[in-house]
């Protein structure tokens, strides 16, 4: 009964430790007013007994404390603490400090320092009888209770150096005659680490000897001290018993610790298994020989030949001379030498991987992962171990296998033999592990061909068997064919069942293995761009197809896209001029093939989207030059007008809504709309409106070639046999002729001149806008009060757009033809990203009175002006050279417009 109360004491007086040192912060001074703590300490000065103090107590303990006055309350209590002998009285000052603390107003900060002082003069005014008497009792629950209370104490060690270390009194309980008591003693040591102090190195030696404990609870305890130790000394040195060598403390540790995976107890194996696996600081050759079952050379002690020598000079020995060289020196390992990891530590992982407890084999397999994922050489060593494991009885143990294998992936080359045993878990009736399997493929190296070959039968197996593993199958050969593109190579005329000399029978787009089958090739081809010369016409038309439809798996193929981008550029440069027999077919077939790829390639769309609309501009002129303008009536002419104005918008399309022009680009642009310009003044000459309008168009139009000539000079060389060369050439004479024979001169020049060669620009994307909200799907119309307005919700998505508070305007357009353009706020811009930003806005609409509702449109418009050229890189000086052309100013439609329902409705009275 005494012993059960005296633990009881122990439970609690440790708790209230507890609790006063997690309740500890820093100190803080303050100033307080001593109105209530001097008539206390007058109070508890006149009581003569410890009896009137404790009726004082109880009156003042019902009086209220203003905020100010607690502080100095407080200390007249602690004061009067460290007096009073009695333990009733000392009890109720120590609950008025409880209460007090909880004061309304009052921080407990500036007092907390005094307060755990005093609990702690009185804890170790306890102490010492603590220790002295009952770590000695009979009673093991006492000894272990008492263990556990300097463990709690561990934070008070510096008060406690006069009486006795602390470690060392609960190392001494190491080897007491109780095992629960030696599980104590190891748990405390352990608890004084975790907060904060640090273990000494002496106690190494004792938790190594308790490692062979008779108990698991010991020995589990043990295996946790040892690790810690050899987290705090790695470094250390630590001798070998019954030799004169030494090693590092951390090496030793880990031969000790895995020589426990072989205990007798399997939670122990669990645990140093674990262990082991955050050992990451031990020598390679020590980590090593956990994968072999007998000792390796290299952790033997060797005598060298010399000490042989000396051995056999001191016995008296020598050479009969009987036998050849019988007194050479020989290096020969002795069984009976020191070893520097005990015997039975070797091959730790291998037991561990063959133990008959599942939970000890997924632990082994989880600590191997650890160790491989710090030493890619471990990680080749440990590989066959790892696949081994892909065939046990136990589907937890098979999964964590491969999730581990998945881990260290990026250190180690599957062999051909360890790739069939890999592959061999395909046939598994769970699909999680199929699934993790496919996880894993998509990240292993493989070394030869034939790996790849087989891989992509397993998995194709897998894919008939399993229909419902297609998604995952797909994804696993995308990243096995980007990870070995040479591989692939010399498989894919195989793979296609494609022949040099004849043709082939189509594959069925609609069968699942061929289109695993393409998506392992086409995702090589992306790393490989000698492999798409080996696709059939079928292959590249299967991949167009895939491109749409799975393009999650199927990667654009750039090297193939960019070659025919140029080789389309290439096909129009070979038409003569403008005039050419043929040259109208071939640039709107080439326009349309642009137009496609732009949408198969994203990346490759603002290049082709510009490329399209600049043949698209020289196909209008094209178109309009065969018209025989000089051979029509005039109203006929208003068709070429139309013409004109739609090569001048095309050219101003790409100028502002295409960005990362270079200067060349910019420099064929200025040409093309040049070229209109020309094709326009022929048709105001063939008007006849009047000579003094006709003298004035062909000087604004020599205004602007030598505004050319000035803006790219540096484009000119470029420029070869160019309407504009030519002009060029001419300058001096159209300047000093009459109107009349310049637009003849400029007619023959233009219908003569070839077709300008754009050259492919590298970087190049075009603005473009989305518009989120309103959707333009909803029936149910905006109602509204005629003569007011109403707020329309805006938000779109803009990529590519340069200055956007300046350029982006929103454009409403009313049934009966009104127009609104609204300017947003700068504040409406958000830039989530580079390149991108956001437009939230609202629109204010408003109409008469309506009879039904009807749609509005709703489209963005990017602003331009001729004097924004200074954003593409290229001089400002146009319009001080060019007045008229600085003036130009316009707007681009760049999203898809959105249909909203309104309904003005009449206004009641």
């Amino acid at each position: 009964m005494a012993a059960h109360l005296k633990k009881r004491v122990y439970e609690e007086f440790s708790k209230v430790v507890q609790v006063t040192h997690e309740e500890a912060p820093a100190k803080k001074l303050r100033l307080s007013k001593p109105s209530k703590s001097a008539a206390l300490h007058v109070d508890l000065c006149k009581a003569s007994s410890s009896t009137d103090a404790l009726q004082y107590l109880l009156t003042f303990s019902r009086k209220p404390v203003e905020a100010e006055s607690v502080e100095g309350v407080v200390r007249i209590l602690l004061e009067h603490y460290y007096k009073e002998t009695d333990s009733s009285v000392r009890l109720k000052i120590a609950s008025l400090l409880g209460l007090l603390s909880k004061t309304p107003g009052f921080s407990p900060d500036c007092i907390v320092d005094d307060a755990i002082n005093t609990l702690s003069s009185e804890s170790k005014k306890h102490l010492d009888s603590f220790t002295s008497g009952n770590l000695s009792d009979s009673s093991f629950g006492v000894r272990t209770k008492c263990l556990q209370l300097l463990g709690c104490l561990g934070l008070l060690e510096a008060p406690l150096a006069a009486m006795r270390d602390v470690q060392s009194i609960i190392s001494d309980y190491f080897g007491d005659q109780d095992p629960r008591v030696r599980t104590a003693a190891l748990k405390a040591m352990l608890q004084l680490h975790e907060r904060g102090m640090k273990i000494h190195q002496i106690i190494y030696d004792q938790a190594c000897r308790l490692l062979s404990d008779d108990y698991e609870q010991v020995r589990s305890a043990a295996v946790q001290m040892v690790w810690v130790l050899s987290q705090l000394y790695p470094e250390s040195i630590v001798p070998i018993p019954s030799s004169n060598e030494e090693i590092r403390l951390v090496d030793d540790a880990f031969g000790k610790i895995s020589h426990m995976v072989s205990d007798g107890s399997w939670m122990v194996r669990v645990q140093a298994a674990k262990t082991l696996g955050s050992m990451l600081q031990v020598s390679p050759h020590f980590l090593e020989q956990t994968l072999d079952k007998k000792l390796m050379s290299d952790l033997r002690r060797k005598r060298t030949a010399h000490e042989r020598a000396k051995e056999l000079f001191a016995s008296g020995e020598f050479s009969s001379g009987r036998k050849w060289a019988d007194d050479a020196p020989k290096e020969k390992l002795d069984t009976n030498t020191v070893n520097l990891i005990a015997s039975g530590a070797c091959g730790a992982f291998v037991h561990g991987l063959e133990d008959e407890m599942f939970e000890v084999r997924n632990a082994a397999v989880e600590a191997l992962c650890q160790l491989a994922r710090s030493s890619p050489s471990f990680a080749e060593k440990c590989l066959d171990f790892l696949v081994d494991m892909f065939n046990d009885e136990i589907e937890e143990v098979r999964l964590q296998s491969i999730h581990v294998l998945r881990q260290i992936s990026t250190h180690i080359t599957l062999r051909e033999d360890q790739l069939d045993t890999v592959l061999a878990v395909l046939e598994d009736s769970s699909r999680d592990i199929r699934e993790a399997l496919h996880e894993l493929l998509c990240f292993t190296n493989v070394s030869t061909k034939e790996c790849i070959q087989l891989a992509l039968l397993e998995l194709l197996k897998n894919l008939n068997k399993y229909p419902t593993d297609r998604s995952s199958v797909w994804k696993c050969l995308k990243f096995l064919g980007s990870r070995h593109p040479t591989l692939v190579l010399p498989l894919v005329p195989e793979l296609l069942s494609t022949h040099p000399y004849f043709d082939t029978p189509e594959p069925d787009m609609d069968d699942p293995a061929y289109i695993a089958v393409l998506v392992l090739v086409f995702n090589a081809a992306t790393s490989c761009p000698t492999m798409p010369a080996l696709f059939s016409d079928h292959t590249f038309r299967h991949y167009a197809y895939l491109r749409d439809s799975l393009s999650h798996l199927v990667p654009p193929l750039r090297v193939r896209t960019d070659l025919f981008l140029q080789q389309s550029l290439n096909r129009v440069s070979t038409i003569q001029n403008l005039e050419a027999a043929g040259a109208p077919e071939l640039l709107d077939l080439t326009i349309r093939d642009l137009q496609r790829l732009g949408e198969l390639q994203t990346e490759l769309a603002g290049a082709a989207d510009f490329c399209a609309t600049f043949l698209r501009c020289q196909l209008l002129l094209m178109k309009a030059l065969q018209e025989k303008l000089w051979n029509i009536s005039v109203p006929l002419i208003l068709k070429q007008n139309i013409t004109v104005t739609a090569v001048l918008d095309e050219s101003y399309k790409l100028e502002f809504l295409y960005s990362g022009l270079e200067n060349r680009q910019v420099a064929t642009i200025h040409h093309v709309r040049l070229q209109a310009k020309a094709l326009q003044l022929i048709l105001a000459a063939r008007t006849r409106h009047g000579l003094d309008s006709l003298i004035s168009s062909c000087e604004k139009f020599l205004q602007d070639v030598e505004s050319f000539q000035r803006l790219f000079l540096t484009e000119l060389p470029h420029l070869q046999d160019s309407f504009v060369e030519k002009l060029l050439e001419l300058l001096p004479r159209l300047s000093s002729c009459k109107p009349v024979e310049q637009v003849k001169i400029l007619q023959t020049t233009l219908r003569q001149s070839g077709l300008l060669q754009l050259r492919l620009p590298e970087q190049i994307h075009r603005a473009t806008a989305t518009i989120i909200e309103p959707t333009g799907e909803s029936d149910n119309p905006l109602r509204f009060t005629s003569g007011l307005v109403v707020a329309l919700d805006i938000d779109a998505t803009l990529e590519h757009v340069q200055d956007p508070q300046n350029s982006v305007k929103v454009q409403v357009l009313y049934p009966d033809g009104q127009s609104h353009v609204i300017h947003p706020k700068p504040a409406d811009f958000r830039k989530p990203g580079p390149n991108r930003h956001r437009l939230i806005t609202q629109v204010y609409l408003s109409h008469t009175a309506w009879t039904e509702p009807s749609q509005i449109e709703v489209r963005l418009l990017l602003a331009y002006s001729s004097s924004c050229s200074s954003r593409l890189g290229w001089t400002d000086a146009m319009d001080s050279l060019h007045p008229a052309e600085g003036t130009v100013e316009g707007t681009i439609p760049f999203s898809k417009h959105v249909k909203v329902f309104i309904m003005p409705k009449p206004a009641r009275r």
